[in-house]
């Protein structure tokens, strides 16, 4: 597959991506509590108690007492924190970092921390409805991933991205790259749906669920975003309009847009 670096896409709306860099950072420091805190026993008893189990979830199996921390229920979303490894750590970031920041844009902070988390709880649960008797704790960030995946190539899919194939890094639109990862995901489920160590499904159904969100909100999101740029552009105008009556900068000066 391949490794996404930068896209070429600036905000237009929101000056930050506050909730973004949130995420990013939650997940960084868990990860960093589970794997360099913790031993190992440790590690997987919180694994087993804060990961989604599906055997746990559907009445199939129970956890012990000592391993109970929190309802089965809640599982879903804490599961979404969790990471095995740095590269499953470092690649769901990596997607999390280039693309979620213009989904934030579109959607606004809270919005789409929500939309997050429900692509994030859609994608366990397809999880466990594909097999409902696994006890293997299902962790990891990527269903949410696919959902804010499916809403940046629904939005931008002109917008270009550099990313590493192998050591080569590449640009092309999110059209076209994303939709490699979309042939990827497709293939590797049917070969292993449920095997592998990848729970396949959780990525489709992530983005499956993003598709759902966004399509209906398209139209309201792109009026939200020219009118943000138009914002911008103001905002710009003024500042450089007081830095002209300032003498800061001369009135023939250009700017690149």
């Amino acid at each position: 597959m391949f490794f996404p670096l930068k896209d070429k896409n600036p905000l237009k709306v929101i000056r930050f991506q506050a909730v973004t860099l949130a995420l990013i950072s939650i997940n960084v420091l868990v990860f960093l509590y589970t794997n360099h805190v913790l031993d190992e026993h440790e590690r997987l008893s919180l694994f087993l108690s804060l990961g989604m189990v599906p055997a746990s979830l559907s009445g199939n199996a129970v956890l012990s007492d000592e391993l109970y921390l929190i309802p089965a229920l809640l599982t879903p979303f804490t599961s979404i924190f969790l990471h095995g490894g740095w590269m499953h750590l470092v690649g769901n970031m990596a997607f999390l970092w280039v693309f979620a920041d213009n989904v934030e844009d579109s959607f606004g902070h809270i919005p789409f921390l929500l939309f997050y988390l429900f692509c994030g709880v859609v994608a366990a649960m397809a999880h466990l409805v594909l097999d409902p008797a696994s006890q293997i704790p299902l962790i990891g960030a990527s269903g949410a991933i696919s959902g804010v995946i499916a809403s940046y190539l629904l939005l931008f899919p002109r917008s270009q991205v550099t990313s590493l194939f192998g050591f080569v890094p590449l640009r092309m639109s999110a059209m076209w790259l994303l939709g490699l990862w979309i042939v990827f995901n497709v293939a590797s489920f049917l070969v292993a749906p449920t095997g592998g160590g990848v729970a396949w499904v959780t990525h489709l159904a992530g983005f499956l669920a993003g598709l759902a969100i966004t399509w209906p909100l398209r139209q309201r999101i792109r009026l939200r975003l020219a009118r943000g740029q138009a914002r911008k552009h103001q905002r710009e105008r003024e500042a450089h309009t007081r830095l002209v009556r300032r003498g800061q900068m001369p009135e023939h000066e250009e700017r690149q847009a």
